[in-house]
């Protein structure tokens, strides 16, 4: 037996010596897929099968890497050189190199990327004299995708009933014409887009049975990794290319399917065994990763799916601290709770800062803890995307608020003329800069007099950019008379913003909502904490001095590689932390509202929740906030059904929640705690106050909250703050509306209040 088989467990070694028919392997959370896979490879190309009979198909061009790289190591590299391995679609591609004239292209055919696929619908969309508006190319294009995706092509498309009716019910009834114009225009450009590499292979082999019956030969045995994440089109061409041989090893997790957006289809494993009724199923249960108590808790968590293959995950590691949960009064305490527990442990044990990750369901959820770890010092990234304050979306709104403050701003000028669209394009822009700098000034001062600086327009350019001036100028005198927030959420609407981001319910475009929208939460907590702290600057120039700071120190964060990790939940699946956040856990966020109450999807919520807290090797902490400003208002948060769906024995409740409820047992302790908590009038009323209301004018709160005098409040007295929570009173000053009261609060730290703006009730 090769000696690398010895490093291999029971479950795992059966798996790689087994190469008797199709085979399912179910690996679980840390069990060592990738060891596995690796090593059945090695152990083929050690037991008569060629490189070239073998076929290992991957998602990502880094997993074929490592793999190829693992087995180098093996079996040498001039063998695994010659392995059929890597991605679905560049494996196809070099297929379809090969076949392209049986499909009616060259050899040489052209790869449409994303642009470029979305720039020839545009082009389509215009000549067929459609609004782009309506019809939008990123939305088309996900629609057309999608079809690819499934193997429909324009004809089944335009013959399916239920697609039509969905696009018309979206508005856009003439998708089906568009895709059958991109179809043929791609195909006279000798051109393919990422889709087609899987639909025309599948093509291929189907209406070619002799090539078909050339690469069953060739590929004696099949692999896939992953194969929770393939999509029908890819399930469909393993099947065309394993009827013959049989040999086809399939390696995933269907407790780890979360990318039902993309198209991926759980069923593609749930009934492997359907399909190959010859299956040999494997099960990798050893977990080499997480703690015992983090183990355990994830399979009390996933055992309450439905649709699932089951297994019993362990792991031989210590056993572990409990998994932590934290409750908030707010998204802001949140963000302070977290921050601290991490430099907490960091002083405490030792760790490098790398050793953190904060797991959030939405992106727009990044801005509180962003603004958290900066306020502490702690050096931070955002994996796969972008700080808060550098995405488009944010930057655009920016752009406004800047060329509002301060109308000579050309940046500012030349990112939002035409966004959202307005019909001013590239070329009246370079003759305005043209004539700016012929005459050494602005291009707001040329948009401003035209003609004085010898610009000659049509009359209907000449109209939109009048417009785009008085939209302007109006922003300008607004400013000075609102504060940040309301000229902030005046300008989203009037300038088209807020109907650009909801035309449609793609990801996408759901993801520029939601930060738009924390990004006016962010505007109405800057005004209010000014104002509770004594500081009238809450003018838009105001915030936007702030957010420069913020997004120079942005740039500041690639200077130092230690640094913890801030990502969606998404981006999280394959990494591993030795301490794991996962925040927002509240219904409505996670599981996402989006989710309805289909049982479908609320069971993907729990997988990609199963898949969160089984990134953590040492620590797994979750957290939620009893209050969140949402949508324009503060809104009362419930926790996650999902917390409940965790046995209490590996929870460490939160302390005032066991001593609130008084209840001995720990199961009904924790049963009461995710119900809705029952909050007196007072309470409810002041946890759902519309935040879009003036802060001037919020109404002083009244019996046992403060009242704007301070009389009733004095040191050593306990308060509970709407945002940041549990604090003492060290002492107070000033009377009437001067009155002042120096609050150290259990997670914020210390802050002084201006008390006739603060909104707290008294506890002691």
């Amino acid at each position: 037996m090769s000696d690398y088989l010895n490093e291999l467990n029971e479950g795992q070694r059966a798996a790689v010596l087994y190469n008797n028919g199709p085979s399912l392997v179910i690996a679980g959370a840390g069990s060592g897929k990738t060891r596995v896979l690796t090593y059945k490879i090695a152990w083929l190309l050690e037991n008569g099968f060629r490189p070239w009979n073998i076929l290992a198909l991957t998602f990502t061009n880094k997993a074929a890497r490592e793999m190829k790289e693992r087995i180098a190591l093996q079996v040498g590299e001039d063998l695994a050189r010659r392995l059929w391995m890597g991605t679905f679609h560049s494996i196809f591609l070099r297929i379809l190199h090969a076949e392209a004239s049986r499909l009616g292209f060259s050899s040489q055919f052209t790869i449409y990327d994303a642009a470029d696929s979305k720039s020839l619908l545009r082009s389509i969309i215009k000549e067929m004299g459609l609004d782009e508006k309506v019809y939008k190319p990123g939305v088309v294009q996900g629609r057309i995708s999608n079809a690819k995706n499934h193997l429909v092509d324009p004809a089944g498309y335009a013959a399916n009933r239920e697609d039509h009716e969905g696009d018309c019910a979206m508005k856009m009834p003439a998708i089906r014409d568009i895709y059958h114009r991109y179809w043929n225009r791609c195909r006279q450009a000798d051109a393919m887009d990422f889709d087609d590499l899987l639909i025309y292979t599948y093509i291929l082999f189907r209406d070619h049975s002799e090539v078909l019956a050339r690469y069953q030969e060739q590929f004696k045995y099949i692999l896939v990794d992953e194969y929770q994440d393939t999509n029908f089109a890819q399930h469909s061409i393993v099947l065309q290319l394993s009827q013959s041989q049989r040999n086809v090893c399939v390696v995933g997790d269907d407790a780890q399917s979360i990318y039902s957006f993309r198209g991926a289809d759980i069923d593609n494993i749930l009934y492997f065994t359907k399909v190959y009724p010859e299956t040999k199923v494997f099960k990798l249960e050893q977990n080499y990763r997480s703690t015992q108590t983090i183990v355990s808790a994830a399979n009390s968590l996933i055992e309450k799916n439905q649709w699932q293959i089951r297994k019993e995950v362990f792991s031989e590691k210590e056993k572990g601290d409990p998994i932590g949960v934290f409750h908030a009064y707010s998204d802001v305490e949140e963000g302070d709770i977290v921050a601290n527990k991490i430099s907490e442990l960091k002083r405490r044990d030792h760790y490098a800062w790398a050793d953190f990750a904060i797991l959030y369901r939405t992106n727009a959820q990044s801005r509180i803890f962003e603004e958290a770890m900066r306020k502490r010092g702690i050096p931070y990234h955002i994996y796969g995307g972008t700080s808060f304050y550098q995405r488009k979306e944010v930057k655009d709104v920016i752009a406004y608020f800047r060329l509002s403050i301060n109308p000579n701003d050309e940046e500012a000028f030349k990112r939002i003329i035409n966004y959202p669209a307005r019909g001013i394009g590239g070329t009246t822009l370079g003759k305005m800069a043209k004539a700016a700098n012929e005459h050494g000034t602005s291009l707001w001062a040329v948009l401003c007099e035209p003609l004085s600086y010898g610009l000659e327009l049509n009359r209907g350019t000449t109209g939109k950019l009048q417009s785009f001036k008085e939209l302007i100028a109006g922003f300008q005198e607004n400013i000075l008379q609102k504060n940040a927030y309301e000229a902030g959420m005046e300008i989203i609407q009037a300038s088209g913003i807020a109907q650009d981001i909801t035309q449609d319910n793609s990801p996408e475009n759901l993801s520029r909502k939601e930060n738009i929208d924390e990004l006016l939460n962010g505007m109405s907590d800057f005004c209010s904490q000014r104002l509770e702290e004594g500081d009238d600057r809450i003018r838009l120039n105001d915030f936007l001095a702030e957010v420069s700071l913020l997004t120079d120190q942005d740039s500041d964060q690639d200077s130092d590689s230690d640094k913890a990790t801030l990502m969606t939940v998404h981006s999280a699946k394959g990494l591993e932390f030795k301490n794991v956040f996962v925040v927002g856990m509240e219904e409505g966020l996670f599981p996402s509202e989006m989710s309805g109450n289909s049982p479908r999807a609320l069971e993907e919520e729990r997988r990609l929740f199963y898949v969160a807290i089984t990134r953590a090797e040492e620590h797994c902490y979750l957290s939620y906030a009893k209050t969140r400003f949402r949508y324009g208002k503060m809104e009362f948060c419930r926790p996650s059904r999902f917390l409940q769906d965790i046995d209490t024995r590996f929870l460490q409740l939160p302390q005032d929640i066991l001593t609130h409820h008084k209840i001995d047992e720990a199961a009904q302790n924790f049963r009461s705690f995710v119900r809705p908590a029952q909050l007196s009038p007072a309470s409810t009323q002041r946890s759902l106050r519309r935040i879009n209301q003036t802060p001037q004018n919020t109404p002083p709160a009244s019996g046992q909250e403060a009242s704007a005098s301070g009389n009733k409040l004095h040191a050593g007295q306990l308060i509970e703050h709407e945002r940041f929570g549990i604090g003492e009173v060290l002492r107070t000053e000033g009377e009437g509306e001067n009155a002042k009261a120096t609050i150290r609060f259990r997670n914020a730290g210390e802050k002084q209040l201006l008390l006739r703006f603060a909104r707290f009730k008294i506890i002691v």
